[in-house]
């Protein structure tokens, strides 16, 4: 198939997708269906066959699969928009496959997602959960921030459902926050709306009406008209529980010129479904008729089984309640056995108890006594049955929350635990590196590696060490190095310097690595005379002897860098390094010895330098090298 042959499915695609919006479902349906026969038959081979062929090939393979995907996508959605979950289920699962055969992670959020919202309206609200947190991780994982604010919206939703409030709002609030960072007003308007739904539930009618009308100002600045009806339906259901009727009418008589407007048929048959309710309550009942015998032909035409038999009751209610003739009582009669019929099909249980509480007293008022009491008794044996599984559905609900509460607290605890280690892990390598260096392995940088010119370097050693180390126990030699190195590290730490390491008793800190500084050398000679004076006040480790260092410093260019995988550690190499041991192996005992690049790097400053002379450096050659003093 050619590239623009897949160009006109996927337009067709997008056309059945907005049918489908619109509420044409049979159109949607049939435009779906006929792109999966036309990519399952149109190939030459077998369409699995092409994954791995040439590249050519794989791209139209993964096409395909994604116009599967998406037709599925369509066909699960007008099953669900029509309450056939079951079939949505199916084509869901089918567009998660096609979505998995080429790895595309946003289709495949989008499947689980979409399973989520299903298992929700079929009353599963921990498969809801799990799905759409699946379909959250995905997208997290791809940094799809869109997607990740739809189903953090789902996710409000299910929990609204389970009667978990707080944690609704919460889920919401934080769908709207994601939906500020992608600039995606549209959907903010929607979050809005959901959380006036919540504090609907809540009883907070004008915490209600106030979100409502954030998500209006959205809508109007946007033009999104379908939007606008359906936050003013929303509102109307606000003022009916505050009692207001008359607002209540009002919002609902806008949404409905706006569904007319746009020809959103599905919307249509909700709001004048909405007003037949108002005026009902206000006893105003041939009205309340009119609007009900609209929504029902409106559902009828959109195939909407479940619209259809709540309005077929709603009708039958209506007549029975404002009976005038006995033709009313009859007319009553056959919407309420219709409406019977088709929420029995639906299992409709709420409805079907309606249809027989009203068919009970239409029957007693014509006398019709043994047809009565059998509708009662049916309304009893169903009331009973509804009141047994509302209370098995709190309990559910209620054991469901346990249940995530349960898994939310796992949850805090392993976040807990990975925040603690991560806090470890943080102060560790600021401790074992440079806070610079340790910022960049915290950052995942894969190598650091860095070429840095103009630094000094200086090694100390303890004179005679290994004599000394011969005469005292373990334990008093790595106690007395232990406080000489912390004397110098603290004096490294006061003049700016990174200490690289000690071997043994020597001692290794660098000036200008790994931040570059233009007084390196100044600082380094600084820390060189501190460090001999510092060192007097060791008289011994445990022996009483003089204790004296040999130090040795160099400038030049290294190349610095962190080593190991486990157990890192910042650390130089080059010429530079390897001249500054040498400054302090050829050095004497309680002097600094330097090179004449150290020197000219100090420049004029208030140290001495006392010419060596000329002399013969292992693996150097002839150097000329001085010894540091402070001026007096």
């Amino acid at each position: 198939m050619s590239n623009i042959y897949l160009n006109s499915l996927l337009e067709r695609l997008q056309n059945a997708d907005t049918d489908g919006l619109r509420g044409n479902y049979e159109q949607a349906r049939a435009t779906a269906l006929q792109v999966v026969e036309l990519v399952n038959t149109n190939y030459s081979c077998n369409i699995n066959s092409l994954k791995n062929i040439e590249e050519e090939i794989s791209s139209e393979y993964r096409e395909c699969h994604n116009l599967l995907a998406y037709a599925y996508h369509i066909l699960g959605t007008t099953a669900r928009y029509q309450s056939d979950y079951d079939s949505a289920v199916e084509w869901y699962e089918k567009s998660l496959i096609e979505s998995e055969s080429v790895g595309d992670m946003k289709l495949i959020a989008r499947a689980f997602g979409n399973l989520g919202v299903t298992k929700g309206l079929k009353e599963n609200y921990i498969e809801d959960i799990e799905l759409t947190t699946k379909a959250l991780e995905l997208d997290t994982s791809i940094d799809n921030k869109r997607g990740m604010a739809m189903w953090q919206n789902n996710l409000g939703i299910a929990y609204g459902r389970l009667g978990d409030y707080s944690k609704a709002l919460n889920h919401f609030m934080i769908a709207v926050n994601l939906d500020e960072q992608t600039d995606n007003t549209v959907s903010r308007a929607t979050r809005y709306n959901n959380i006036g739904i919540v504090y609907e539930h809540l009883g907070d009618y004008e915490k209600a009406l106030d979100y409502f009308q954030r998500s209006i100002g959205i809508d109007e600045e946007l033009g999104n008209r379908k939007g606008i009806a359906q936050r003013l339906s929303n509102m109307g259901m606000a003022y009916s529980h505050l009692n207001n009727s008359d607002l209540a009418i009002e919002c609902f008589t806008k949404a409905l010129a706006i569904d007319e407007e746009l020809v959103n048929n599905r919307g249509k048959a909700i709001r004048l479904s909405n007003l037949a309710d108002e005026f009902a309550s206000r006893g105003e009942y041939n009205i309340a008729l009119e609007y009900q015998i609209k929504a029902l032909a409106l559902d009828k035409e959109l195939q909407n089984t479940r619209g259809c038999a709540i309005r077929l009751a709603s009708i039958g209610t209506i007549i029975a309640r404002r009976i005038e003739s006995e033709e009313d009582i009859i007319v009553a009669e056959k919407y309420l056995l219709e409406g019977l019929a088709l929420s029995q099909e639906i299992e409709n249980k709420h409805h079907v108890l309606l249809c027989h509480k009203e068919l009970a007293d239409i029957y007693e008022r014509q006398g019709r006594l043994q047809e009565s009491i059998l509708n009662f008794k049916q309304f009893y044996k169903l009331e009973k049955e509804v009141l047994s599984e509302e209370a098995k559905r709190h309990a559910q609900n209620a054991e469901q929350q346990r249940i995530m509460r349960e898994r939310d607290k796992q949850f805090e605890l392993v976040q807990a635990k990975a925040t603690a280690t991560i806090e470890a892990t943080n102060k560790l390598l600021h401790n074992v590196l440079p806070p610079s260096i340790a910022d960049k392995m915290l950052a995942c940088t894969k190598r650091i590696a860095e070429k840095l010119s103009n630094v000094s370097v200086l090694f100390a050693d303890i004179v005679e060490f290994t004599k000394l180390s011969q005469r005292i126990s373990p334990e008093e030699l790595v106690e007395g190095l232990d406080r000489i190195f912390s004397v110098f590290d603290t004096l490294a730490e006061k003049h700016g310097l990174e200490k690289i390491k000690t071997i043994g008793d020597a001692y290794m800190v660098v000036s200008g690595a790994p931040e570059p500084r233009a007084d390196h050398a100044e600082a380094m000679a600084l820390m060189a005379v501190e460090m001999l004076e510092a060192i007097k006040q060791f008289k011994s480790i445990s022996t009483g002897e003089e204790i004296q260092l040999r130090i040795g410093i160099h400038s030049g260019d290294v190349v610095a860098g962190v080593i190991g995988k486990k157990k890192f550690t910042y650390d130089l190499w080059g010429d530079a390094v390897n001249t500054a041991s040498r400054m302090e192996s050829h050095g004497e005992a309680g002097r600094i010895h330097v090179s004449e690049e150290f020197k000219n790097a100090v420049g004029e400053s208030s140290f001495n330098f006392i010419n060596r002379g000329e002399m013969d450096i292992k693996g150097k050659g002839i150097m000329k090298t001085f010894f540091l003093e402070k001026k007096i």
